[in-house]
């Protein structure tokens, strides 16, 4: 396994739902990240530049979730996905998006796992 930058339940906002009904407002979503950078820890030489800054990786998700309106939290998930390889450091992210909105279940969510 690589080494991994974990970020467990960021708190987003956005504009989400299948229905135009879930759309009207923003919902909260929460967002799991496990992001690999591509130097190990070990030749980080402590160091910011030679890592992926996680506040940076935390504020840019929650700008693109507040971004516009989407039907399914696949797209977010896979948005965040691409948008975090292509801005910074990567060789893998792996992406989850919890939504609350079925009754009698504690959140639904998607998990998806990219490669730069």
């Amino acid at each position: 396994m690589r080494d991994q930058i974990v970020i467990s339940q960021l708190g987003v906002s956005a504009f989400i739902g299948a229905f135009e009904e879930e759309r009207k407002r923003p919902q909260r979503l929460r967002v799991s990240l496990a992001l690999e950078p591509r130097r190990d820890f070990k030749n980080l030489d402590d160091t910011l530049a030679n890592t992926v800054d996680y506040d940076a990786v935390s504020r840019a998700v929650k700008s693109l979730a507040a971004t516009g309106e989407r039907l399914l939290i696949e797209t977010l998930a896979e948005e965040i996905a691409a948008y975090l390889l292509a801005s910074h450091p990567l060789a893998a992210v792996e992406v989850e998006v919890r939504k609350y909105i079925l009754p009698d279940t504690e959140f639904v969510a998607v998990r998806l796992r990219r490669e730069a």
